[in-house]
């Protein structure tokens, strides 16, 4: 019988907690968000006739974001539990990588340090015209 590393079960349950809370705490936001735009935007009425792009820089947008969250609008905290949805594998990412180190498994460091700098260029560069 193979001898289990030091704390590998206890990385796991740690990575399953994360993703499993994660998206809980992610569909709590942008639903409680949605009630608050909800009842603040309930009369609206949409014109989809005419499609306006919105294309700003990511660090524009989650700075904006940040501020309406402060405030309390709810399309804002729509946007911030959509945000922690998407963090939620990145973390998933860092802690395994943090796993790996503690296991000296080398390769795997080196596979998931190219992960996160393929998500970072990602982030950085996708959404900056």
């Amino acid at each position: 019988m193979q001898k289990e590393k030091f704390g590998e079960k206890d990385f796991q349950l740690i990575i399953g907690n994360l993703l499993r809370y994660g998206v809980w705490t992610s569909l709590a936001v942008a639903f409680i968000g949605g009630i608050v735009y909800l009842m603040g935007h309930s009369t609206d009425i949409e014109n989809y006739s005419v499609f306006h792009e919105n294309d700003r820089n990511i660090f524009k947008v989650i700075s904006d974001v940040y501020h309406g969250v402060i405030q309390g609008e709810g399309e804002s905290l729509i946007f911030f539990g959509i945000i922690l949805l998407f963090l939620t594998p990145v973390f998933r990412v860092l802690l395994s990588l943090f796993s790996f180190l503690l296991e000296k498994d080398y390769l795997y460091v080196v596979i998931t340090t190219i992960v996160i700098l393929i998500i970072l260029i990602s982030v950085s560069f996708g959404f900056s015209h």
